[in-house]
This record gives C-alpha cells, structure tokens and sequence, in this order.
C-alpha cells in the first residue's frame, strides 16, 4: 500500500466537494420553499389555491424541479468538455456557473419567471459537477480503495442534504418570516464551494486524464505525488504501466475523435454496449424507485406518516437525512470494498421494496385513522427505506458509473449515465406531488415497489462484482453473456512470455471493431 499523504486527502475533500452542490438542493432549498416567507413571496400558500390544489403541486413541482432540468443538460454539457479541457478545468467551470444561479436564484425576489430560469441555470452547475467529481475520483483512486474514495463525494453530498434541513429549522424559529430568511438559507452553499473553488487552483488533472493527452511525465509526477512515492518505485511503475497500457490499446481509434465516433463505438462493440446499457439500467432503477420523490418531499411524507407540525416535521426530516449520512459512511468505509457493489447493491434494493409495499398498506388503510402504532410503524419505515437507499442505489451508481468504462469512453458513458440520471429525476421530482394527489399517495408506493421488485430481479441476473478489480481489466469481467453477470470474475492475472505477446495483440473486441 502507498502512504496517504495530506496532499491526497485535500485532494479528494477539495473535488468532493462538488457533491455539496445536488445534496443542499435536495435538503436545504427542497426545504426552503415551505418556509412561510417563501411561500409568501411565490404564490404558494394553500389560501391562494383552495380550489385547485393540483395547481398549487404543479406550482410547487416546477419550483423544485426545474433545477433538475438545468442538471440534467449541464451533464450533457460536461460530456463535450471533460475531455476536452480535463476533469479539473471542467470542475471549476461548473462551479461557476452553479454560483452564479444561486445568486440569481436568492435575488429573485419574487418573480416566478426569474427564478424558474435561475433554477435552470444553476442546474447547469450542479449537473456538471456530478459527471466531473465522481469521475475524478475514480481517476486518482487505487482499484483497492477506488470505492472507499468515490463515495465521499456522496458523503459530502449527504451531509449537506441533512445541514439544510437543520438549517431551514433554525431559521423558522429564530428569523422573521422575511425576503431574508429564505435568501441566506439558500445561499449558504456558497461558502464551503467558494472555499474548494479557491484550494482548486492548487490541484492537477487526474494522471489518466494526462496521460490520454500524451502528457506522460506530467501525469507520472501527478501520480506520484499523490502515492507520496518515487518515480521508480514498482508498484507506482505497474499502476503507471495499466494506465498506458489501456490508453495505447484504445488510443488509435478513440483518442481525439468526434463524439460521434465514440458513440459509434459504444453502440457497436458488444462489450462496451452491454456496459453501457447496464449504466443506463442502473439509473432508470434509481430514479424511478423513489429515491429522490421521497427525498425532495420528505417533509411531506413525514407528515402523511403522522409527524404533526412543521417544525418538527423539519427535525424529523433532518434526521432522515443523518441516517442517509450514518449509513453512507458505513457502507464507504465498510461494506463497500469488503461485501461488495452487488451484494450493497441488491440488499439495499430489497428494503426499499419492503418499506414500500408497507407504506402503501399504512397510506391506503390507515393514513388519518388515529392508528399510533401503524402511524409509528410508517415513520420507522421511512426511516429503514433510508437505509436501504444508503447502502444500494443512492451510491452503488455513482460507483458502477465510473468504474466500469475503458478510460477513452468513460466520460462519454458516464455524462451519458448522468444526463439521464437528472432527465429521469426532473421527471420524478416534477410527478411525485401530482402522484400523490391523484393516486392517493399509496398507489406512488405501489408503483415504487415494482420498480424496486423488477430491479431487483434484473441488476441480480446481469450486474457483475467490481470489487477490488483494476479500472484496466473491466473488459474480461463483460466478456461472457449479460445474464451471467453474476457469476462473472477475473482469471488470475499472470505474468508470462505469452501473456506479454498476446498483450501487444488485438483483443476480440478491436477484432470484431476491424
């Protein structure tokens, strides 16, 4: 193992932090808008619409998903530039224009067109920085703790998710129903990204990114820098070594070509294709199994499960999110690299179906029956779907998204992955008020819970394990038929005179492509 140096450590705390961005969307502004000085400000007190409650949802609906749109296009904005400009460059750009929408958006004051576009805007930010941070991360990291790594992103992301829910409490009790109290909780953000947009200056490009562009003792000096090695050490020489090795395979057809020649490639290599459809599997299960229709609303479902009050609501809230963040930290740091993505994976998929089916049965025969004990259950429920989110989908795609693509298609996968990740989102955050209003809030979980059911039974059959497998030799992994994935492994690497021929060969895959 190479020593963890302080330069490695603010590194990773430094480009994670483009997490923080989606996570305080999610918990603080997704909170802020029931705040009663922004409801004032945007027409959404229930008093204004006592006979059109499915405009107030819509009104509401649009306020806080058009942000999701705005993500949704910057991650195909951040498809045409990672490459292009490197995965630093790319970061830093998408956190300026994620600020300058929060500023915008604080500003509004009010108008509804304003901040509709305000909202678009700084989506194009927040979008950007999803396909650019985890992919960054994955690019510094070892194969052996590449999970570990990718998924602070999502550390930071949640931590701030659960600080705005706590945030927008704070300022209900002890501000004035003012412009002011929504303004500053929306703009906290800006702080902790402002602090990691000035330390970027201080950081390189990824060593892969470097090397693609035939930077090669630049990203050798990358490397070691953030191995805290000598250049001639040996395990530093072997993971340089993959890393070329890889690229001069790829290099002659995709390195510097349109991305239209890219997705040409994509869509006609089996292995690349079956890759990239279990990417874009993986985020329609995501998406569509409730992840981010619960987490936007939360304090809404909370008071559906019995939670009376707002404020408390907001606490409860708050503490949902601390439970997303427990058990994140949990499975970064524990289950992640020891039991496994699938094993997570599946496990996590299974509660959320659980916790679904019993909340349709609480939301169709109990939900205002005075019931405390099936009320209860219905609040620890939503409390243990948390769990199982945590360590499944909330992460697990994130990780699968940027570990199992050859380095010269993995930005074009990936920005790909995430477009649709944020398209499906914009969608679920878009419907789940108008689901709830017209399926009577239990038929949402209904259709949640098949979801999670045919998920669970698809990504079992088809999504193999990458633990512990180097980023290079994900191609043997898909070499088999798709619905053998779980049985997938590598052969034992070995270091041979023939091996060393057949390297220099064309693999069956640049076969197939001649």
């Amino acid at each position: 193992m190479f020593d963890i140096n302080p330069y490695y450590i603010f590194t990773i705390i430094v480009i994670a932090a483009g997490g923080i961005p989606k996570g305080y969307d999610e918990g603080g502004f997704s909170a802020s808008i029931g705040l009663a000085s922004f409801k004032h400000d945007y027409g959404l007190t229930s008093s204004l619409w006592k006979n059109n409650p499915s405009g107030l949802a819509s009104r509401t609906a649009n306020i806080s998903s058009f942000g999701v749109l705005g993500a949704a296009f910057g991650s195909l904005i951040a498809l045409a530039l990672t490459d292009r400009f490197g995965r630093l460059r790319t970061w830093q750009l998408f956190v300026i224009l994620w600020a300058s929408g929060i500023l915008m958006q604080v500003f509004s004051s009010g108008i509804l067109g304003f901040i509709l576009f305000a909202r678009i805007w700084g989506g194009l930010g927040a979008g950007g920085l999803t396909v650019v941070a985890p992919l960054y991360l994955s690019e510094i990291a070892p194969a052996n703790s590449r999970g570990m790594i990718v998924s602070i992103y999502m550390v930071l992301l949640l931590s701030f998710l659960s600080l705005g829910f706590f945030i927008n409490y704070a300022a209900s009790v002890a501000m004035a129903a003012t412009s002011t109290q929504y303004r500053l909780v929306q703009s906290i953000p800006l702080i902790p990204v402002g602090i990691a947009f000035i330390c970027s200056f201080f950081l390189s490009d990824t060593p892969r990114w470097l090397a693609s562009k035939d930077r090669g003792d630049e990203a050798l000096e990358v490397l070691a820098h953030l191995r805290r090695s000598a250049k001639n050490d040996h395990r530093l020489s072997d993971e340089y070594e993959d890393i070329q090795e890889q690229i001069r395979v790829r290099e002659q057809n995709l390195s510097g070509v349109p991305i239209w020649t890219i997705i040409k490639e994509i869509t006609t290599i089996s292995s690349y294709r079956e890759r990239f459809l279990l990417g874009i599997f993986m985020q329609t299960v995501a998406q569509w199994s409730g992840g981010n229709g619960i987490t936007y609303y939360i304090p809404q479902i909370f008071t559906y499960a019995g939670v009376v009050g707002s404020n408390t609501s907001l606490i409860t809230s708050g503490a949902y999110g601390i439970v997303k963040l427990v058990f994140t930290l949990v499975f970064t740091w524990g289950l992640v690299d020891v039991f496994g993505r699938r094993r997570c994976m599946l496990t996590g998929i299974a509660i959320q179906c659980i916790t679904h089916v019993y909340m349709a049965i609480y939301m169709s025969l109990f939900i205002n029956s005075g019931n405390k004990s099936a009320s209860d259950a219905a609040i620890g429920s939503v409390f243990i779907y948390a769990v199982g989110w945590s360590i499944g989908l909330c992460t697990v795609q994130y990780l699968y998204g940027t570990e199992i693509y050859p380095t010269g298609i993995r930005s074009v996968c990936y920005a790909s992955n995430m477009a649709l990740h944020w398209f499906f989102q914009f969608a679920v955050v878009r419907v789940t008020p108008n689901m709830f209003v017209s399926l009577n809030i239990w038929g949402a979980y209904v259709f949640w819970a098949m979801v999670c059911f045919l998920g669970f039974v698809i990504l079992g059959i088809w999504a193999p394990e990458t633990k512990g497998v180097p980023m290079e030799r994900m191609e043997e992994l898909f070499a088999g038929r798709w619905w053998m994935g779980w049985n997938a492994k590598l052969a034992p690497k070995e270091r041979s005179v023939l091996q060393e021929k057949d390297s220099k060969e064309p693999s069956s895959a640049e076969v197939e492509r001649v």
